[in-house]
C-alpha cells in the first residue's frame, strides 16, 4: 500500500480530475497506479505521450507480448495484470493463459518468443546484453526499426513498473480477468 496521500476521486480537480476521468472512461474505474502517478500531472502526460509514440507504431499483439515479458522480468504485478487485460482483444484467453504461464512453451512463433526473451533479459540483466541479443531478433526477421520498438517498449515498461514498485502503488486486479488468467499472470512472479 502506498504511503503517498492521493487525491480522492471526489476531491480531484483540474488536470488530476481529467486524468481520473480518462481512466474511468477507458477502464470503468480509476486505477490505483493512476492515483499515484497523477500526483505529477506533467510527468503522467509525458508518460502517455511516450507510450503512445512507442505503441502507436507497433502491432498491438507484439506490444502486449513485449510488455508482458518485460513485466515478468521486473516482477511487476501491476503491469502483468493491467496488460493481461489489455492483451485480451489481441490474444484469446486460453492462449494468453499459456503465454503467462511460460511463453517459451505456449506455441508462439519463433519471432514472438525471441522478442519476449529479449524483453525479459532487458528487464533482468540489461548490462549483460550484447550485439548478439539484437542480432537474434534480426535473425528472426525483425527490421532495425522494429528492434528499436521492442527495446523501447521493454524499457518503457521498466520505467513505469519500477516507479510503481518504488512508490508502493496498490495492485489492482482489473475486472474482466478470470481467476485462471489472474493466477497464470501472477504465479511466475517472485
Amino acid at each position: 500500500m502506498s504511503i503517498l496521500e492521493q487525491v480522492s476521486e471526489s476531491e480531484a480537480t483540474g488536470e488530476i480530475a481529467a486524468i481520473y476521468g480518462e481512466d474511468a472512461d477507458s477502464l470503468g474505474y480509476v486505477a490505483a497506479h493512476t492515483k499515484v502517478l497523477a500526483l505529477h500531472p506533467p510527468a503522467y502526460r509525458a508518460w502517455e505521450g511516450l507510450i503512445s509514440a512507442i505503441a502507436g507504431s507497433m502491432d498491438p499483439r507484439r506490444y502486449e507480448l513485449v510488455t508482458l515479458a518485460a513485466a515478468l522480468g521486473i516482477g511487476s504485478r501491476h503491469c502483468r495484470l493491467a496488460h493481461g487485460r489489455k492483451a485480451l482483444p489481441y490474444i484469446g484467453e486460453e492462449e494468453l493463459t499459456a503465454i503467462a504461464r511460460d511463453y517459451r512453451t505456449a506455441g508462439l512463433s519463433s519471432p514472438e518468443v525471441a522478442m519476449m526473451v529479449f524483453a525479459e533479459k532487458m528487464s533482468t540483466a540489461s548490462a549483460s546484453m550484447t550485439d548478439a541479443d539484437a542480432l537474434a531478433l534480426r535473425a528472426e526477421g525483425f527490421t532495425d526499426p522494429e528492434i528499436v520498438e521492442i527495446a523501447l517498449a521493454a524499457a518503457a515498461r521498466n520505467y513505469l513498473s519500477r516507479a510503481l514498485q518504488a512508490l508502493g502503488a496498490d495492485v489492482d486486479v482489473p475486472p474482466g480477468l478470470s481467476a485462471t488468467l489472474t493466477s497464470a499472470l501472477l504465479d511466475p512472479l517472485p
